[in-house]
């Protein structure tokens, strides 16, 4: 059992790690996709309240409130598979809460880019708003980085520099994921 955790501001590459491992056949649970649906359940547009809701899930169930709504994703996913992909952790206490549930089994990845290299990225995909303006990117990530995403960053155990190529960076994560860690 293994089960590789990913964090990385917008833009890193968190997504591309995601589509990696489900062609190689490797279930991905997005923990943006809890908070999506917890939008969803209150009757709001995840496109504008993600991060409020969010920020709200972790004041009303605690810190650990998307990975513990997660848990179920993940066990569920290991009934079937060998490994499993969580993307996008944010805070200490969701990778806590995981190396209480895996054990040894857990492994961070941090995904990393340059700001710039980052922000062109979002503008090429423009998914909404915030990918497009460098001012609204920043805020953005200074949100999540309030979460404690730079402290889970330097808490991983590996780190994948994604400023190459882009077959590059998916052959590094396609070694994660076939890699005994």
């Amino acid at each position: 059992m293994k089960v590789l955790g990913t964090v990385g501001l917008p833009g890193s590459g968190k997504g591309e790690a995601a589509a990696v491992a489900r062609e190689a056949g490797v279930p991905v649970v997005t923990m943006g996709d809890v908070i999506r649906e917890a939008c969803r359940d209150r009757g709001l547009d995840p496109a504008e309240h993600h991060g409020s809701v969010a920020t709200a899930l972790r004041e009303e169930e605690g810190e650990t409130a998307i990975a513990e709504r997660s848990l179920p994703l993940i066990e569920s996913s290991l009934e079937e598979a060998e490994t499993v992909l969580v993307d996008g952790l944010r805070s200490p206490a969701e990778i806590e809460r995981f190396e209480d549930a895996f054990g040894d089994g857990f492994v961070l990845v941090s995904i990393e880019a340059p700001f710039e290299t980052r922000a062109e990225r979002l503008a090429d995909r423009g998914r909404d708003d915030t990918d497009l303006n460098r001012e609204a990117l920043r805020a953005r990530e200074e949100r999540e980085l309030g979460f404690g995403m730079g402290e889970v960053m330097d808490r991983a155990d590996v780190t994948v520099q994604n400023t190459a190529s882009l077959e590059s960076f998916r052959e590094r994560i396609r070694e994660l994921l076939e890699d005994d860690l």
